[in-house]
């Protein structure tokens, strides 16, 4: 039996606030293919106080930026691009170019190549979110994209200079001190200032992953990524103190970051529901960690490892935490999640900043259709057909005329028809259509 002991607000409720986020978004959008850099600066001093005179960073202005950040934090940065770099440089040697001799004479390949723009956000109003430069700009750039734009919002009302030198080192060739609808609409629609990329990629607010949603299509994108998600699946193992840090760590992203809780141990449940309760007493946090809680915060109580499993699957949430006595079994049976963190050693804050896989990851049940962003995102597999002899030419045509005139494609026939008797000396191929055979005759 499933049980909740606590449950998070209805989907009724999600949807209101989604269907309120979906009309500032249109409008916003809407005006900046009106208006262009002008709605763009209105924007910016609007919801970010912040007009300089030019939102691209000069080299000049990026050096300057990057001497205000201590050596310490530096040397940090680079130790986390290194950790994505190496994993993303493993992932892109697995992605290789085929070519194969199907038939004599028929070969058939494809090439993996770059998207040729792509734009990044990089999230830092509220939080300088220096991780997510690593996650987008430094894995397109491994991907080989030759135009990378990266835009990220002021903070406190200037350039964080902590997330620009992480930009810059990720290798980004534009970066524009933008934030919000007004970011990811003017590098997806353009305008006077700003060439439109091809593709947008990063995580953001509910506004900016419904600008996202929006303008695909238009462009392409990473994939649709909510509020950030949490998940802890555990049992008799481990202890409340553990359990309840890692769903308020993730928590306090924001007031609608959603944190479910599943075990077989009801004592541990209710353990962990004191133990929550007692953290956001002295969390600096709370305030934001404990909002998501109230509303969005679930425990949820099973029989069985399978129905952990069940509803783990069916929630398919962005970051899921396993601390169990078979945390292989749960990696070997679950289908739907974002990213796994296995064992009490590993926690999703490593997996966010530091140990090397990215943390840009599907949310809103995605995971039960793909995963998160990674190297092969950025690159398009691109197949292609050469055929070499007049006898593979003759016989390809012979059963592509026949399959054709099985659907009725008159001129697709004829295609495969006219190889076969330039290059196999049919007068007309089997199943070619009376008009054909007629002025062959």
């Amino acid at each position: 039996m499933i049980t909740y002991l606590k449950e998070s607000r209805s989907e009724a409720e999600r949807a209101d606030d989604d269907a309120k986020v979906r009309g500032v978004v249109e409008a916003t959008l809407k005006d900046i293919e009106a208006r262009g850099d002008t709605a763009v600066r209105e924007l910016s001093e609007k919801f970010d106080n912040y007009s300089p005179p030019a939102f691209r960073l000069s080299q000049d202005d990026i050096d300057a930026l990057i001497a205000k950040v201590p050596a310490e934090d530096l040397a940090d940065i680079h130790f986390a691009q290194e950790q994505v770099r190496r994993f993303a440089e493993a992932q892109r040697a697995s992605m290789t170019d085929i070519e194969v001799e199907t038939l004599p004479g028929v070969i058939l390949g494809h090439k993996n190549i770059p998207v040729q723009s792509v734009g990044c956000y990089v999230p830092g109003g509220k939080f300088p979110m220096v991780a997510s430069a690593h996650m987008s700009v430094l894995t397109a750039s491994v991907a080989g994209v030759p135009r990378i734009v990266a835009t990220t919002p002021p903070f406190k009302g200037e350039p964080n200079p902590a997330v620009i030198a992480a930009i810059h080192f990720g290798g980004a060739h534009e970066i524009y001190v933008l934030g919000g609808i007004q970011a990811v609409g003017a590098m997806a629609i353009g305008t006077e200032t700003i060439e439109p990329v091809h593709m947008l990629v990063g995580p953001g607010n509910a506004f900016v992953a419904e600008a996202k949603r929006q303008l695909f299509g238009r462009v392409g994108i990473d994939l649709f990524a909510g509020p950030t998600e949490t998940m802890v699946i555990a049992d008799h193992t481990v202890d409340a103190e553990m359990c309840a840090t890692d769903l308020l760590g993730q928590a306090e992203h924001g007031y609608n970051s959603p944190a479910v809780m599943v075990t077989n141990s009801r004592k541990l449940a209710e353990e962990t529901l004191a133990e929550i309760d007692r953290l956001l007493e002295i969390l600096p946090t709370a305030d934001t960690a404990g909002v998501s809680w109230r509303d969005y915060g679930e425990m949820i109580v099973c029989d069985t490892y399978e129905e952990m499993l069940q509803v783990a699957d069916d929630i398919a949430s962005e970051h899921v935490q396993v601390m169990t006595d078979r945390d292989d079994w749960f990696l070997e049976n679950m289908t739907c999640y974002g990213a796994l963190f296995l064992g009490p050693r590993t926690n999703v804050a490593n997996g966010d900043k530091v140990i090397g896989t990215n943390h840009t990851l599907p949310t809103k049940k995605a995971g039960r259709y793909t995963g998160g962003l990674w190297v092969g995102k950025f690159l398009k597999t691109h197949s292609y057909q050469k055929v070499l002899t007049d006898e593979a030419a003759a016989a390809i045509g012979r059963p592509c005329s026949r399959l054709c005139m099985l659907e009725g494609f008159v001129g697709h026939a004829e295609q495969a028809n006219v190889r076969v008797r330039r290059y196999g000396g049919d007068n007309v191929p089997y199943g070619a259509p009376a008009i054909i055979r007629e002025a062959a005759e």
